[in-house]
C-alpha cells in the first residue's frame, strides 16, 4: 500500500522522454472507443479507467464509487498498473485507450492533449474545477488554455516529522524560520544527537526524496515565479538561485554531525529506504527529525507510532526565510478523458465533485485539495491539517517540480544527480549533469 503511495505522489515518470518516442509521428483522433476529440461516442454502461493506484488503495478507490455506480447504473472498470507510464503511450498510439486515465503527471496530460488524444473537459467538469479547485490546481489540468482534466487526490510535501515529547523534554522549540531551524540543528547536535535521518533509497527510483528537499528550498527561498521558470528550464539548474537551494539542503544532508541519526553517516542516505526504516527510527526515538510528505503518516502508523500533536510523532512544515510563509509543494493526480460518451462524462464529473472527494477521504489514508471536502473526514489529524493548508486561499501551491519536468530530467538526471551529490560529487558538477539531461527541444 505504501509503495503505491510513493509511486503516486512522488515519482515523476519517464513519460515526457519515452512518450516523445512512443508518440512521434502519431496522428490525432486515437481515443477510447474510436472517437476523436469533440466527437460524442455511444454509451454502453461501462467506463474503463487506467491508473497507477494499486493494491489496497485500488480497493479503496473502487469502494469510493461503488454506491454511485449502482445508483447511476454505470459499471466502472478500474485497472491499476505500475507500468502505466509505458502502457498509456503505446495504447494511445494503437487507439486502445481507456475511457479515463488517472495520472500523477500533469506533463503527461499536456503531452497527450497536444497530440489530440484527449477530450477537452466537459462543461460539468469545468464547472466543478472552477468552483472547487484553486487556480493553481486548475492550471495543472490545462494545456494551451484548454482544460483537459480535473484534479483528484493530493499530498502536501515538505513536512518535518518530530517527537513532541522529545522536543518538550529537551526544551527544543518548533522553528518558524529557516534560520531558527539551523539553530535547532546546532542545539540538537551539541546534545550529542544527530538531528536528522534521511533515506533516498527507492529501488530504481533512488534519489527522489532528495528532489523534494530541493523543490521546497527553491520555492521558499526564491519564490513561486523562479520555481515556475526553473520547471520550464527558463532558469537552468546551474543558475545561482538553484545552487543556493542545494547549498541550503547540503548544510543539513551533507553534514556528518547532522545525519544520519540512528542509522549511519551521510553515505548511508542513498542506501536507506525512504519509508519503513526511517519511520521506525522516528517512532523509536533514534531520529529527532525527518523530511517527508503527508503520506508518511501511514508509514509512522505502520511502525507503531501515534501521529498527533500530543502523540508519538507530529509535524511542521519546512519553514521559509520568514515566519508564516504559505508556500507548499505537493503532488496529486489529474483525471483526463480519451472518450466522450455520456457515461464517461458522468463519471468524470463525479470524480471532480466534492461528493466523491468526501467519499474517498472518509475511507482513510488520502486527502484532496477539493474545496468542498470536509477536513473532518480525513483519517488522521495531520491529514486534516494538510487539507486545511490546501484549502487555504492564502496558500501558494506548486506541484512537485520533477513531476512537471521532462522525464529525462525529472525521473532521470535529477534523481541520479541527487545520488551523486550525496556520494560526494561537487554541487557544480551535479548541477551541470542534471541540466545536461534536459531535452534540446
Amino acid at each position: 500500500m505504501r509503495q503505491s503511495l510513493r509511486r503516486r505522489y512522488s515519482i515523476p515518470i519517464i513519460a515526457a522522454a519515452s512518450m516523445g518516442l512512443v508518440l512521434t509521428g502519431c496522428t490525432s483522433g486515437g481515443s477510447g472507443g474510436g472517437e476523436g476529440p469533440g466527437d460524442v461516442g455511444e454509451a454502453d454502461g461501462t467506463v474503463t479507467i487506467l491508473g497507477t493506484i494499486i493494491d489496497t488503495e485500488a480497493e479503496l478507490l473502487e469502494e469510493s464509487w461503488a454506491d454511485w455506480e449502482e445508483e447511476n447504473d454505470i459499471d466502472i472498470v478500474y485497472e491499476g498498473t505500475q507500468e502505466f507510464e509505458d502502457i498509456i503511450g503505446t495504447r494511445a498510439q494503437a487507439g486502445d485507450t481507456p475511457d479515463l486515465a488517472i495520472t500523477p503527471q500533469p506533463g503527461l496530460v499536456s503531452d497527450l492533449a497536444r497530440r489530440d488524444y484527449l477530450q477537452p473537459a466537459p462543461e460539468g467538469v469545468a464547472d466543478n474545477v472552477a468552483e472547487y479547485w484553486s487556480e493553481d490546481w486548475a492550471a495543472y489540468g490545462t494545456t494551451d488554455g484548454t482544460l483537459y482534466g480535473a484534479p483528484l487526490m493530493a499530498s502536501v510535501k515538505g513536512f518535518i516529522w518530530y517527537s513532541p515529547t522529545t522536543f518538550a523534554e529537551n526544551g527544543w522549540e518548533v522553528p518558524t524560520t529557516w534560520d531558527e531551524l539551523m539553530t535547532l540543528n546546532e542545539t540538537i547536535a551539541a546534545s550529542g544527537t544527530k538531528p536528522w535521518c534521511a533515506g533516498f533509497g527507492s529501488d530504481a527510483a533512488t534519489g527522489w526524496p532528495g528532489t523534494d528537499w530541493i523543490e521546497d528550498l527553491v520555492l521558499r527561498q526564491a519564490g513561486p515565479d523562479v520555481y515556475d521558470e526553473w520547471v520550464a528550464n527558463e532558469i537552468p539548474f546551474t543558475d545561482p538561485q538553484i545552487q543556493s537551494a542545494f547549498d541550503a539542503v547540503g548544510d543539513i544532508l551533507l553534514n556528518e554531525e547532522y545525519v544520519n541519526a540512528g542509522i549511519g553517516g551521510v553515505e548511508s542516505i542513498n542506501s536507506t529506504p525512504f519509508g519503513p526504516d526511517i519511520a521506525t527510527a522516528v517512532v523509536d526515538g533514534r531520529c529527532p527529525m525527518t523530511h517527508q510528505a503527508s503520506f508518511f503518516d501511514g508509514f509512522l502508523s505502520d511502525a507503531g507510532g501515534t501521529v498527533a500533536e500530543d502523540g508519538d510523532v507530529w509535524a511542521f512544515l519546512t519553514p521559509g526565510e520568514e515566519a508564516g510563509a504559505s508556500a507548499v509543494t505537493g503532488g496529486g493526480e489529474i483525471v483526463a478523458a480519451f472518450s466522450n460518451d455520456e457515461d464517461t462524462i458522468k463519471v468524470q464529473e463525479y470524480l471532480s465533485s466534492p461528493e466523491w472527494a468526501n467519499s474517498r477521504v472518509s475511507l482513510g489514508g488520502v486527502i484532496s485539495a477539493n474545496n468542498g471536502l470536509d477536513p473532518e473526514n480525513a483519517s488522521s489529524a495531520i491529514l486534516q491539517q494538510a487539507i486545511t493548508i490546501l484549502q487555504d486561499p492564502e496558500t501558494t501551491f506548486r506541484f512537485d517540480a520533477s513531476d512537471l519536468m521532462p522525464g529525462a530530467v525529472g525521473a532521470g538526471t535529477f534523481w541520479s544527480g541527487m545520488v551523486d551529490w550525496i556520494n560526494g560529487t561537487p554541487t557544480e558538477d551535479v548541477l551541470s549533469s542534471i541540466e545536461a539531461g534536459w531535452p534540446s527541444e
